[in-house]
């Protein structure tokens, strides 16, 4: 006998924006924390031409995709870091 939740495949994640300055990161981490949005920060790995060293992407479940949208575009227009949305489902492959 198998459970119900072991045929379901859930990978609902989305790309939500790239961020390269530390303190804009950190203020989106801060606001996402402080609005219970869970989110994981992925590093892409540097290839020879890049000039994006230090630049990661904020990862967050779709089902809080406006809400944490709103905050982000909130803190740059607050602060007027540069911020690039992506708003796309994450290529990670779990299974």
């Amino acid at each position: 006998m198998q459970p119900l939740y072991t045929t379901l495949k859930v990978n609902n994640e989305i790309e939500l924006c790239e961020v390269s300055d530390p303190d804009c990161k950190q203020l989106i981490e801060r606001a996402l924390l402080k609005n219970r949005i869970s989110y994981y920060i992925r590093w892409p790995k540097a290839s020879f031409f890049s000039r994006k060293k230090d630049a990661c992407i904020i990862c967050i479940n779709d089902n809080v995709k406006d809400a944490a949208e709103e905050i982000v575009r909130g803190i740059c227009d607050e602060s007027g870091y540069n911020v690039r949305f992506i708003l796309k489902r994450s290529s990670n492959n779990y299974l």
